[in-house]
């Protein structure tokens, strides 16, 4: 596959995936959802279906990575990192699109939920105070839709929890889900691989809310900092890093242990 097929590929997929990913949360906890409070089935089955749908549309195009974890752990499988590059810009990139589309197609509930006195608290208080946590590290009232956040903020077990959710899904990838030239995921392993993405989103995503997927945190994040959202709060940034690092290092034991056990 060439390298053009790979960006487009994995700019759709990542899109795809993002759009229905962050559209399930987006439905759950967003004010006037049809879906609102559906619970946490509802994020984890999106999810799959999220990775279902975009995996088979752009398996056959770019391999349908489409999370920096899956390239790194494949590249480290096979010691080929030529291609790297071109699909961590079209993750990063494809995230973002998904990201802003998920805005779009909220747009409404967005704004019912950030100008609720519940949510936000009250407008006279944040004219003393300022913006809303604006400039802030902290997390605001719908980061969640956009990217990932801990129950406990503890650094080690927040990062330990990605490591070991990646480490799952990679050793999935390599072991169950690769097509026949071993460069991507093929018609059964994205069916497999989405049902592994529910069953770590049931048993391990209750304490950081599972990103397992760099881009997939990172490119939202980035969205949701630059996005016209009134009383959107902050992007967090100070936690930004741990859904970053701890899948990358997830990807490398996956992979490590895939050339020991398995290869």
């Amino acid at each position: 596959m060439s390298n053009s097929d790979i960006f487009i590929g994995e700019i759709i997929g990542t899109a795809v995936l993002i759009l229905l990913g962050g559209g399930v949360v987006a439905a759950v906890v967003l004010k006037r959802s049809k879906a609102q409070n559906a619970g946490w089935l509802a994020i984890t089955f999106g999810w799959g279906f999220a990775v279902l749908t975009a995996v088979y549309m752009t398996g056959a195009l770019s391999g349908a990575h489409l999370n920096p974890a899956v390239t790194v752990g494949i590249a480290i499988k096979d010691n080929d990192w030529g291609n790297v590059p071109v699909y961590l810009a079209g993750q990063l990139l494809g995230a973002m699109i998904g990201a802003a589309l998920v805005w779009i197609a909220y747009y409404g509930q967005f704004h019912a939920h950030l100008t609720d006195p519940e949510i936000v608290g009250d407008p006279a208080d944040k004219a003393i105070e300022g913006p809303h946590a604006e400039g802030s590290g902290k997390a605001g009232p719908v980061l969640g839709v956009f990217s990932t956040g801990p129950e406990i903020r503890k650094v080690w077990q927040n990062l330990a929890t990605e490591i070991i959710g990646t480490t799952v899904l990679v050793l999935a990838v390599l072991t169950q889900g690769l097509n026949d030239s071993g460069k991507g995921l093929g018609p059964l392993g994205g069916l497999i691989v989405a049902l592994v993405v529910v069953g770590i989103g049931l048993s391990l995503g209750g304490p950081t809310g599972y990103a397992i997927n760099p881009a997939r945190d990172l490119g939202p994040r980035i969205v949701h900092a630059l996005l016209p959202l009134p009383n959107k709060g902050g992007s967090d940034w100070s936690y930004a890093w741990i859904p970053v690092v701890g899948p990358l290092i997830g990807a490398a034991a996956g992979a490590g242990i895939y050339n020991i056990a398995f290869a």
